[in-house]
């Protein structure tokens, strides 16, 4: 990633309006561990941050270190994961743990190849691992950051549905030189995608790009016309499974899902499916017998 010559002025707009309006999150506080941000960058994966704050909170509080997690019960780390939703990211992310434990002594690395090696990082988590709790200079490419240069250096209403390599190079060169202002406008850009360059009802009159941004320039065009990616959730198989997970982790002893009360309403068909997708995911455990119960 070639360091940019100069910082654009609307990426030091970014950086100073995030140093004014930045959120107060326990994550960004300087004495947060490497794990800390490994865990946080987790949990928000397809998750608002007011719904992942008190989950992180209490887990860091349990599990404060990769050796902690490592260690502790699967079922335990399910239950705490709570109604966080995709359930699989707790599950790996215990899995993180213990090769950090095994490869790493328990610390979080901070070399791209070596924190896309453990289990469920991906290129935008290992950037943002590297940038927030090692002050590296990466490219964070979110949703969010993608909105933001779309829109206020091409115009673009939204991101489209794939990253293209073209994307990718506009973004990288946006990023500064020096590694703690790349992390302030990763930072900064990230949080003016969630909070007012938003997806559908951009704030545009509290933005501090309004001034330079083209799409505003060319009259904010294309919004309503833009294809709204909405996903069904009542009814589908992700429901019903996460159905299954609560009563899983409420319950004190295995259950019986397939003649379960609070699962009656779920054609047997269905219920046997997302039943054996979580057992295949590893993420429940079916107990032998007549009827045959389940367990986290």
């Amino acid at each position: 990633m070639p360091p940019a010559s100069r910082i654009d002025s609307r990426v030091e707009d970014v950086i100073a309006w995030f140093a004014r309006e930045a959120r107060d999150l326990p994550w960004r506080d300087p004495g947060c561990s490497a794990w800390g941000v490994l865990v946080s960058e987790i949990m928000l994966q397809q998750t608002p941050v007011n719904r992942v704050e008190p989950v992180w909170r209490e887990w860091m509080s349990r599990w404060p270190t990769a050796h902690d997690l490592a260690a502790a019960p699967q079922a335990d780390v399910l239950r705490a994961w709570g109604r966080l939703g995709y359930p699989r990211r707790a599950k790996r992310l215990k899995e993180c743990a213990a090769v950090l434990v095994e490869r790493h002594g328990g610390d979080v690395p901070r070399e791209l190849d070596e924190l896309l090696a453990l289990p469920g990082i991906g290129e935008y988590t290992a950037n943002a691992v590297r940038a927030f709790a090692f002050g590296e200079r990466a490219v964070v490419l979110d949703t969010n950051v993608r909105r933001v240069i779309g829109r206020a250096w091409r115009a673009q209403p939204l991101p489209t549905a794939h990253l293209t390599r073209a994307e990718r190079e506009h973004a990288a060169a946006l990023v500064p030189a020096s590694a703690l202002e790349a992390a302030a406008w990763n930072a900064g850009s990230m949080e003016l995608g969630a909070l007012v360059c938003t997806a559908r009802r951009p704030r545009c009159d509290e933005c501090p790009l309004q001034a330079e941004c083209a799409w505003v320039a060319a009259g904010a065009p294309g919004l309503e016309e833009a294809p709204r990616r909405t996903q069904a959730w009542h009814g589908t198989d992700r429901q019903v499974r996460g159905r299954m997970m609560a009563l899983l982790r409420e319950a004190d002893a295995p259950v019986d899902l397939a003649s379960c009360p609070q699962l009656e309403d779920v054609e047997p068909e269905q219920r046997d499916r997302c039943l054996a997708s979580l057992v295949a995911d590893g993420l429940v455990e079916a107990r032998g017998g007549e009827p045959v119960t389940y367990t986290l």
